[in-house]
């Protein structure tokens, strides 16, 4: 009798050319695996591993200056699509993909490449599960949560594929082992529930702190980030009443 298929989750991380495809594509991928253990635990798992890409056009020198991956690095490379699907969508079949700040990798790692997974943003559900920290990129949270197992030089250097995606696949351990998948993904479609004011008068303060006519100035912000942030501490003051008319005043009325 064949065995269920184990629980795993493959994080990923890209380097790219640039923000946005079309106009921009990738340069390396790198992906390390957490999966679920018989003891309940979610840990690292396999040696992960990372491959360079042709992107297909130049590396500008503003992009090279982050990665340090030239032309020349890439030149003989196989093009993205020849690369992505054997690494998104590897047998047996993860039970989601993960990243930090998952919305840039998704723009690359399109649906037809993935087979539709679910993602996981692990900044995101830093921001859910670690709200007093006081930063949340990938290595701040490396060294202020210092995770334990972490091997130091094998998550150098940053900004390569394989060693942003070794870091951020502790941070992923870490949160499957205070919350579900489940919720993980929930949080991860939403917007990023940010704990403190961003700009303003009352940049870096939390929500709780300022007062109503502070937070109604939030409330139609462009950003949907803030709105939503804005709008979930609205909803907490009026003890979890709805949210989401059609203005600011309506929702302070």
């Amino acid at each position: 009798m064949a065995l269920p298929p184990r629980s795993i989750i493959r994080v990923i991380d890209l380097e790219t050319t640039g923000q946005a495809p079309p106009a921009h594509g990738v340069c390396e991928i790198g992906w390390q695996d957490v999966a679920l253990q018989p003891d309940g635990r979610w840990e690292l798992e396999g040696e992960g591993g990372s491959r360079l890409v042709n992107p297909g056009r130049p590396i500008p020198p503003l992009t090279m200056a982050i990665h340090h991956i030239r032309d020349e690095d890439v030149a003989d490379a196989p093009g993205w699509h020849d690369v992505a699907r054997p690494i998104l969508d590897p047998w047996p079949r993860r039970v989601a993909l993960a990243a930090h700040r998952a919305s840039f990798e998704e723009q690359f790692c399109t649906s037809s490449l993935t087979r539709g997974a679910d993602w996981i943003c692990t900044y995101k559900c830093a921001l859910r599960l670690w709200p007093g920290t006081p930063g949340f990129s990938n290595q701040f949270l490396r060294y202020f949560r210092k995770p334990e197992g972490m091997e130091h030089e094998r998550g150098l250097p940053a900004h390569r594929a394989f060693p942003d995606a070794y870091v951020t696949a502790f941070h992923l351990r870490d949160m499957l082992n205070e919350a579900s998948v489940a919720q993980l993904i929930a949080w991860s479609k939403e917007p990023a529930l940010e704990p403190r004011v961003r700009y303003g008068p009352d940049r870096g303060k939390e929500w709780c702190e300022i007062d109503d006519d502070a937070l109604a100035g939030f409330l139609d912000d462009r950003d949907a980030d803030i709105r939503f942030s804005a709008e979930h501490e609205l909803a907490r003051r009026r003890g979890g009443g709805a949210v989401g008319r059609s203005s600011s005043m309506d929702l302070l009325l």
